[in-house]
């Protein structure tokens, strides 16, 4: 098991925003969190990359606790997250931008190597390269902030709303590139509100309701569960 979070609460100020949550995430899979906006799913994102401290439960990471551990030693560990709302530093190229994401690598070969690889799977940063990031339009901030994720190496890669505010089309390349990168090796941890193109994409996924995981199955058996379909999917 690559991942495993076990009864984890967390809370802002008083407020309790995960309530005894638990999950698990195999090596090889694509697993997708989704629910509604304030359900929890963010906050689960970042309570996994070290970004928010838990009140009580655990994280194991290939089997060793890393709840208490520092979120850029989970980076080295292999756990890298694309936040939601992208976080790419405008004023810098894309290649910059890229390059950041490799800070806690020395070994320069494997580098190049793996921005080889992002170049390949998105062709609109190479045409985009010598370009400051905050010039792309939403879409290739979007294929940025993946691509710079993926220039860690992450043994597990944490997308968080990948497809938020983009135009249907490129939403659909998105997932695509996702696909991708699994069957290329990397694992998946997948928050997004497009329950329909997340389940159809996921070999798990887990339901959150106000800090709660309220149903699990494989993407197909959510995506054809009736309640999950009236709720998230508009369909009565």
């Amino acid at each position: 098991m690559l991942l495993e979070i076990d009864n984890v609460s967390l809370l802002y100020g008083r407020i309790q925003a995960l309530h005894g949550i638990s999950l698990t995430v195999n090596e090889g899979e694509v697993v997708a969190l989704i629910g509604a906006n304030g359900a929890g799913k963010s906050t689960t994102m970042r309570a996994i990359s070290g970004i928010r401290p838990i009140a009580s439960g655990s994280i194991r990471f290939e089997g060793e606790d890393i709840s208490k551990l520092r979120a850029d030693l989970r980076v080295r560990r292999g756990l890298c997250q694309a936040p939601e709302g992208r976080g790419i530093f405008p004023g810098m190229t894309v290649l910059e931008n890229l390059d950041m994401g490799a800070y806690t690598r020395r070994d320069r070969a494997g580098i190049n190597a793996d921005l080889e690889r992002v170049l390949e799977l998105f062709p609109r940063l190479r045409e985009r390269r010598k370009q400051p990031g905050g010039t792309l339009s939403g879409g290739e901030q979007q294929m940025l902030a993946v691509g710079r994720a993926l220039m860690s190496r992450p043994k597990l890669l944490l997308l968080d709303e990948p497809s938020m505010g983009l135009a249907p089309m490129l939403i659909q390349q998105i997932f695509s590139i996702i696909t991708e990168i699994n069957q290329q090796g990397t694992t998946v941890l997948l928050v997004e509100q497009n329950a329909q193109q997340a389940l159809s994409r996921a070999h798990r996924a887990y339901v959150l309701e106000t800090g709660r995981i309220v149903k699990s199955g494989t993407g197909q058996e959510l995506l054809h569960d009736p309640a999950v379909k009236e709720a998230y999917l508009g369909v009565a």
